[in-house]
């Protein structure tokens, strides 16, 4: 057995979004991302309900192997997810999204924790900088918020 110290990395960044909790939430989803980012395509879904749910299990396309998703907490009430993805050799990763209503809409803390499995994820959690989740974040807004003004998602050349 070899146990070794992580090399882990956590970011965390707050939104700010243009509707209520209860009409983000249910964007939190892996068939829901599809309505407001443009080329979201999840390979499968395993959800009893058909979105996001407890024990709702979904793959993604990622090097070197495609990446398992699971969601461990969905609370509607709460505006609460918590999901785990294993990209295979490369990192474990927790994700956490708490809402909480604002007079403007929303605000939603977005925590991703990357701990790495090997040689990849070193890399990876090397380049997984507070700049790059600056911008990663921003992005996610820009377009949550564009989908939650106009419905639709933004189209590729507006980011």
């Amino acid at each position: 057995m070899n146990i070794t110290q992580p090399n882990r990395v956590t970011r965390s960044y707050m939104q700010r979004l243009v509707a209520a909790p209860s009409v983000v939430f249910p964007l939190l989803c892996p068939v829901r991302e599809a309505d407001w980012i443009e080329g979201w395509d999840p390979i499968s879904v395993a959800s009893h309900s058909g979105v996001a749910e407890p024990d709702c299990v979904f793959v993604t396309a990622a090097t070197p192997s495609d990446a398992i998703w699971y969601v461990t907490r969905h609370e509607p009430a709460n505006g609460f997810v918590e999901m785990l993805k294993i990209t295979p050799l490369v990192t474990a990763c927790r994700l956490t999204i708490q809402l909480r209503a604002v007079a403007t809409g929303s605000e939603a803390v977005v925590t991703y924790t990357h701990t790495s499995l090997g040689t990849e994820g070193d890399a990876f959690v090397a380049s997984f900088t507070d700049a790059y989740y600056r911008q990663f974040m921003q992005d996610w807004e820009r377009r949550i918020n564009y989908y939650l003004e106009h419905g639709s998602a933004m189209p590729a050349a507006a980011g």
